[in-house]
């Protein structure tokens, strides 16, 4: 007998195989391959789906996931750490936004429905914009950290605001009766949620993780996320809100990693019957109908949001660029717009065209993002070229300040861009052997305190020409640019070497394909971390097997000066590696230390007939804090002592058997 819902989801999973091998070539998100897949088989595309209702209650399963997700994720350690643009940059953006969509539809409907409409337009793309920034290396950079904090704000946002649509759907009913019962069942529940999470379900989960059953564990998890998200429906508020709350109570267990772990596989597979399902209900048709309205509420989305979002940059201290980017970065509404739209189209605040309208933005918004993305770094070049002023330029943070003896004029001197470990490292390294430096970092509160302990550092953008001038780029001797942010570092190379040709420039960067470009841009040596740490590695692989000092150092020079070839190609033979001579190769240096009491303790070395009785040579003893190498024959052992042995594994394992002592690799 055939099941038509089983089949549907054979056409919807073999589809968006289709779709987004298609996505990953065009290095085009998930999210936008799902609600592409969604677009082509749903009922305005192709209609190879028919049960599209049955699709929605699996869509609505992977919302409750998600949500469920984000709660276990939720620390409110983490969120103090970095409040500052969590919370104001958070709220100022949402709000910002919110407003501003609320005044713009203003004469559209009711005051409701605008004011939802601009919840639903604040909100960006955390998993489209978080995926990009990762595979740039970006996270790390001041814009990554401030669209990070961003989202972390909208991410959690999105609760009050699923709280509060079923309230703005029954304010024209001057109701204030059921909008206050609706507030005293939610606190209800929340109160008795957070007396489950302290007392209650703790204590559950250590009786379920004694049985070491792992199906076990994962079906109490599955069933306190389900059982929660349906009490909270029940009170008459969402399933999503529910399936947070539930995700909370799990956070306050010693065991929320290990639920995630088991909860992860279903999310990503519920997730996306629920992107497909808001592809799903877009009508194409309406999208060639009206192609002039949502191109020009697509750019007016865009350039909105982009202003608010960098003008929020800029308000916590960021430079023209880090606004820019950040601006750039959301831009896009995002996937929890869906679901509070869905909430929002239940209760009758959005729906007919308006709801299609909104689809269809969201979507083009969504789709543009990785093009918008790439194109960043030359859209920032453009806001450079403006006449703009220099305070604008590098944010509202003085370049220089503090009790720092900066000196006026520096000359054959070290500028180090970037204050990270790498950073210091080198500033330390500067201090001792007396080289003269200097120091930019974008971080102002770094840039504070070590000013106050009298570090030569300065706040700036390294890549505004302003900034380099006045740390006296023309006259240093070395640049050494040691940022996480690719395309900031290929224009500070490209900057520096046009205002100083003689610099010697050196640059870290996390990937060996970017050696190229900015050796082409004017770096001298690039130094990519994923190479060098095989280098590292295989130093030390090298060293265990005993190859010569000076033979190691060479072959180690010779990668460097291939440009790392022999790691970057499979098939390149390297011709100093067929000479490198493996010495000693079955010997390994291991200790042994004698118990305590021990039948050798007083004997002297001669009299323990290592080297007849096992093959073996001790190297030194260590006694204590002492370390006697090339100890004598006639040196006498005690109880305690560390033997350092080398001899083979076989003869290491021999003596130790015959030793009651006990063999530390």
């Amino acid at each position: 007998m055939e099941i038509p819902l089983l089949r549907d989801i054979v056409y919807l999973f073999a589809s968006s195989i289709a779709v987004l091998y298609i996505c990953h070539l065009m290095r085009l998100p998930a999210v936008v391959g799902y609600l592409l897949t969604g677009i082509l088989i749903g009922p305005h595309g192709l209609g190879l789906v028919q049960s599209v209702k049955e699709v929605e209650v699996l869509a609505e399963i992977g919302i409750v996931l998600l949500l469920f997700s984000i709660g276990i994720e939720f620390s409110f350690q983490k969120l103090l750490q970095v409040k500052k643009p969590v919370f104001i940059g958070g709220s100022l953006q949402v709000l910002l936004t919110l407003m501003a969509v609320f005044w713009l539809a203003g004469g559209e409907g009711r005051w409701e429905e605008g004011l939802f409409m601009g919840a639903l337009i604040a909100l960006s793309s955390t998993a489209i914009v978080l995926r990009i920034l990762q595979e740039n290396g970006q996270i790390d950079s001041p814009h990554g950290r401030k669209v990070l904090a961003i989202l972390i704000y909208q991410d959690l946002v999105i609760v009050p605001m699923m709280i509060f649509t079923p309230l703005l759907a029954d304010w024209d009913q001057g109701s204030l009766l059921s909008v206050f019962l609706l507030l005293g069942e939610a606190s209800i529940i929340v109160f008795l949620i957070v007396l489950s999470a302290r007392y209650l379900v703790p204590r559950i989960l250590f009786r379920i993780i004694r049985t070491q059953n792992r199906e076990l564990f994962l079906l109490t998890v599955v069933l306190i996320c389900l059982a929660v998200a349906w009490l909270t429906s029940l009170a008459g508020l969402s399933l999503g809100l529910g399936a947070f709350l539930a995700g909370l109570v799990i956070s306050e267990s010693e065991y929320s990693h290990h639920a995630l772990e088991g909860i992860l596989p279903f999310k990503d597979v519920f997730n996306s019957f629920f992107f497909i399902s808001v592809g799903m209900l877009l009508n194409f048709f309406y999208l060639m109908e009206n192609p002039l309205t949502v191109s020009l509420l697509v750019a007016a989305v865009l350039i909105l949001k982009f202003a608010i979002a960098g003008g929020v940059a800029l308000g916590l201290g960021g430079s023209l660029r880090t606004a820019v980017l950040v601006g750039l970065s959301l831009s896009q509404v995002g996937e929890f717009s869906f679901i509070l739209s869905k909430t929002g189209k239940a209760h009758g605040l959005i729906g007919g065209d308006t709801y299609q309208l909104f689809l269809a933005v969201s979507i083009s918004t969504m789709a543009l993002t990785p093009f918008i993305l790439k194109a960043a770094p030359g859209i920032v070049d453009l806001f450079h070229r403006l006449p703009l002023p220099e305070r604008l330029r590098n944010g509202r943070h003085p370049v220089t300040g503090g009790n720092a003896p900066l000196p006026v004029k520096l000359s054959d001197h070290l500028l180090i861009i970037g204050y990270g470990i790498n950073g210091k490292n080198l500033a330390r390294a500067a201090r001792n052997a007396h080289i003269p430096y200097r120091i930019i970092e974008m971080n102002p509160d770094t840039v504070r305190v070590e000013q106050s302990v009298g570090e030569h550092i300065e706040y700036g953008d390294a890549t505004n020409e302003a900034v380099l001038l006045h740390a006296d780029i023309r006259q240093a001797r070395i640049l050494v640019v040691v940022i996480s942010d690719p395309a900031a570092t290929a224009r500070i190379t490209q900057l520096a070497r046009r205002l100083n040709p003689a610099l010697h420039i050196i640059v870290r960067t996390r990937f060996v394909h970017e050696i190229s470009p900015l050796r082409q841009l004017g770096a001298n040596e690039v130094v990519p971390e994923e190479f060098e740490t095989s280098v590292e590695i295989f130093t030390l692989l090298l060293n265990k097997y005993l190859v010569p000092r000076d033979e190691i150092e060479r072959f180690v020079q010779q990668i460097r000066s291939e440009s790392y070839q022999m790691f970057r190609s499979t098939n390149f033979r390297s011709p100093s590696a067929s000479e490198l001579e493996l010495h000693l190769s079955d010997l390994e240096i291991q200790s042994v230390r004698l118990p305590n009491p021990s039948p050798h303790a007083g004997k002297t070395i001669q009299e323990l007939n290592l080297r007849q009785l096992f093959g073996l040579n001790l190297l030194a003893i260590r006694r204590g804090e002492t370390l006697i190498a090339n100890p004598e024959a006639r040196q006498k052992l005690l109880a305690g002592d560390t033997l350092i042995l080398m001899g083979t594994p076989e003869q290491i394992s021999r003596f130790g058997e015959n030793l009651p002592g006990r063999i530390d690799n």
